[in-house]
């Protein structure tokens, strides 16, 4: 497995990877705190992985390039997955013990999640999955370690019936209607097929369950099923090249793309960029975020790295869908160790456990997002021992052909019909692995 080693901060090498670095001793690993970043700049993945890792790594160097953590630099290494769940795993063993130990792993891959759940107790080392993994996750009560922070697929499914429902005059009005759920035939692409089966039992419209094989660039089949079946809505749940092969198919068929709807996974410039003006009218969630060029933040990664020769991947890139993602992840990680260190010690490197609870009592308050570069980018969020999604918002984007055009209207997932399906699938969870739910008094170790 190939390994490329970066300490953030030091000049960009060949296709935007950071310079190669010496083995951190024991004593610099006392001085930083080390982010393991598992990464696809490989394989079928790797147009939609690497933008998101660019811009993960430049959120850790402008972190740095800010003086650290309360003085605590960041250290990180990144391990090529190829969205592999066995090389996630590989990866994840090779790190965690290394630049005296990780503090926290975000997977960006739900079977990696899956894998990880089980090893990340043992371990005790965190797992951020924001907007992937679990669902049932965002139960702290029973899923101790795992962060599926901003959303869920069950979120994302809940919020895009709602959508369609409004766009058809009331949720009542879908009585009778067609929906055909195009999925990775993965642990991500059907993580949102129970939502959606409880959905349509609840409003009586048809779910039709059509999965495509990894990477998805064979869907011929799929569409003519389209076809066939003439579907009022189509939801997109793709990854990759599967994302813009499945549009070239919708084009192909002649099915409209105002009526098609991407999960926030499918819905960036990698996926719409080849088809351009056939893409247009072609939906997708937005995770909070959409591009956000004007943001500060990205004013900040422009000045502080890109126009300083320090910045990671190509300067055109950097406010896209994806780029932002990557920026976003990161900075959930490092406002968790913050949180973290005034508990524990300002300007201390923490462990991580010390970084869990960090990560489970975080309030992003709309003051910290904007001293942070992220006003107007997303939301509000606040966890708690129990609640480890902190928030459950998205909106509607709509390509015009060259950008994406972001709706007013923000949804929220519908607690009613959520948390019951979180709680009995925890509570399952923990019988299955013979668990118990956390005490109160394990809220504040």
């Amino acid at each position: 497995m190939k390994l490329r080693k970066l300490m953030l901060g030091a000049a960009a090498a060949a296709m935007g990877v950071s310079a190669l670095l010496a083995p951190v001793s024991s004593a610099q690993a006392e001085e930083t705190q080390f982010f393991p970043s598992l990464v696809y700049r490989t394989g079928a993945y790797a147009p939609n992985g690497i933008p998101f890792a660019n811009g993960y790594s430049d959120y850790y160097r402008l972190v740095n390039e800010r003086g650290g953590i309360n003085g605590v630099k960041i250290t990180v290494e990144e391990c090529e997955t190829g969205y592999s769940t066995d090389r996630i795993v590989e990866c994840y063993e090779r790190l965690k013990g290394q630049n005296g130990g990780a503090t926290v792993f975000q997977p960006l891959s739900t079977g990696g999640t899956f894998a990880l759940t089980e090893k990340a107790p043992v371990d005790k080392i965190p797992l951020i999955t924001a907007g992937l993994g679990r669902s049932e996750s965002e139960d702290g009560g029973i899923f101790k370690w795992n962060f599926p922070l901003l959303g869920t697929y069950w979120v994302a499914a809940d919020v895009l019936v709602q959508h369609v429902g409004k766009e058809a005059g009331g949720l009542d009005k879908l009585k009778g209607k067609k929906i055909a759920l195009i999925y990775h035939d993965s642990a991500y692409g059907k993580e949102p097929i129970p939502l959606m089966q409880k959905r349509a039992e609840m409003h009586g419209f048809e779910l039709q369950l059509l999965p495509v094989a990894h990477p998805g660039v064979e869907q011929k089949a799929t569409w003519l099923k389209v076809r066939r079946n003439r579907p009022d809505y189509v939801f997109l749940w793709g990854w990759g090249v599967m994302n813009s092969t499945a549009i070239k198919e919708a084009v192909a068929t002649g099915y409209p793309r105002e009526k098609m709807y991407g999960v926030w996974w499918s819905g960036a410039e990698p996926d719409v960029k080849d088809v351009a003006d056939a893409a247009k009218g072609y939906n997708s969630l937005a995770l909070q975020h959409s591009a956000e060029y004007d943001s500060s933040v990205v004013k900040e990664v422009l000045a502080k790295l890109h126009d300083q020769g320090k910045g990671t991947g190509p300067r055109e890139e950097v406010g896209q869908v994806l780029y932002m993602r990557g920026l976003i992840s990161a900075m959930l990680a490092t406002e968790g160790m913050r949180v973290a260190q005034a508990k524990y010690g300002k300007g201390k490197r923490i462990t991580g456990e010390q970084m869990r609870w960090g990560l489970e009592n975080m309030n992003l308050t709309t003051i910290g997002l904007n001293s942070l570069g992220f006003g107007g980018v997303m939301r509000t969020t606040s966890t708690s021992c129990n609640d480890h999604m902190g928030a459950s918002w998205a909106r509607i984007q709509t390509w015009n052909g060259k950008g994406w055009d972001v709706g007013n209207t923000w949804y929220e997932g519908d607690r009613k019909v959520l948390g019951p399906m979180v709680t009995a699938t925890a509570n399952k969870y923990a019988a299955d692995k013979k668990l118990t739910r956390r005490a109160a008094s394990d809220c504040n170790s």
